[in-house]
């Protein structure tokens, strides 16, 4: 079909005969103008090395998928991983290298911002030298930024100090989406991973247990090929977040500290609704009450759907439906509240520690059920 045919490569690759050397894993989430461009690249930069592609895929809304199936029907080296129900850019990576049985991975993105040129180079590397892992570096002695404004040059300069802290490794790039690493490293730490935010490589430095051997090297960073750029407000909260579960996720689940947080918003906001309805607007105590109550769980709501659960977030109908599930869950997770805080009360404990010990055991049920029923994971 014309629609899928590749504007550079005049004749479908021919079958690659013996096992895949090489898997390189592709995040996408609308990026139909860039899938036969990447494509095209990896095949004129691999040359004759044993590799396929794998697009991992969170269920994008344009023709990205049918693009992909497209150039599979004549290309025998490209598959598609289709995720529906969540997303993220940590978690598509790890699905997708997890996916294939080839001994070596890389990781690039779909813009075309990565040097897909680098590739052979990386996987001589690892071949020499016993390396676990080579990193594509915008910042090594050799490379450039590109066109990337002020502003972002800054911040991923002030995110790569800060992930030197936790990765303990003179990397010049910590938060590099580009890299190769051996299958075996990952089987090291797979199970240690967070998985959270965009940040794949530093999640794999910070979760091995031993100092990993690596090479970095240079490149340009080059301006997107089609398509908008994923980097949004959120960008600086994920990768916080991810930050911090490798900081205390051990002991306390980062999204239900998220979920806690969000709570204590919730009851801020509550207390002065609550008192401006009773002291600017006149109104009795049971309507300023019921009044604080609905806003501050609807404001609850709508942040745990932007950043606690973003990676499942509603839309729709979807939002409404959960909306309507978080409000019951938050009265009924208010009477567990009220029923604990009573029964550690009677058995003679201080009023602050029984008013505590109910504030918990709600919170843990409110997002308990938040999480199985209000955002259920897929």
């Amino acid at each position: 079909m014309a629609f899928f045919s590749s504007p550079e490569m005049t004749e479908p690759s021919q079958d690659q005969v013996g096992p895949v050397k090489l898997a390189i894993i592709v995040p996408t989430l609308n990026e139909e103008g860039n899938i036969v461009a990447v494509y095209d690249r990896l095949h004129r930069a691999l040359g004759s090395i044993r590799w396929e592609v794998i697009f991992v895929d969170d269920d994008s809304v344009d023709a990205t998928v049918e693009i992909i199936h497209g150039l599979a029907l004549s290309h025998n080296n490209i598959r598609c991983l289709r995720r529906v129900g969540r997303r993220g850019l940590a978690s598509a990576c790890v699905e997708g290298m997890m996916a294939t049985a080839a001994p070596v991975l890389a990781v690039m993105d779909a813009d075309l911002q990565h040097d897909e040129t680098l590739l052979p180079r990386m996987l001589a590397l690892l071949g020499q030298d016993d390396l676990d892992i080579v990193v594509g570096s915008r910042f090594a002695e050799g490379a450039s930024l590109g066109d990337v404004s002020a502003v972002r040059e800054r911040l991923s300069r002030w995110g790569n100090d800060i992930s030197r802290l936790l990765t303990r490794v003179p990397l010049t790039d910590p938060m590099s989406g580009f890299f190769m690493l051996r299958r075996d490293v990952l089987e090291d730490v797979v199970h240690s991973l967070s998985q959270e935010g965009f940040k794949i490589l530093l999640d794999i430095f910070a979760s091995s247990a031993r100092p990993l051997k690596f090479a970095e090297l240079p490149y340009a960073f080059a301006s997107r090929h089609s398509g908008r750029s994923k980097l949004d407000t959120l960008i600086l909260l994920e990768f916080s977040i991810l930050i911090a579960d490798k900081l205390i996720g051990s002991f306390i689940p980062v999204r239900f500290a998220l979920f806690v947080l969000v709570g204590l918003v919730g009851l801020v906001l509550h207390i002065l609704l609550l008192s401006a309805g009773l002291f600017i607007l006149d109104l009795p105590f049971y309507w300023s009450q019921a009044i604080a109550a609905v806003i501050a769980m609807t404001g609850n709501f709508y942040l745990n759907n932007q950043f606690t659960y973003r990676d499942r977030r509603l839309y729709g109908f979807q939002f409404m439906k959960g909306l309507l599930s978080f409000y019951i869950a938050c009265a009924i997770g208010a009477v567990v509240n009220l029923q604990m805080a009573e029964y550690v009360f009677q058995l003679g404990a201080h009023w602050a520690l029984a008013g505590m010990v109910g504030a918990v055991v709600g919170s843990v049920w409110n997002y308990g059920i938040a999480s199985t029923f209000t955002w259920k994971s897929a």
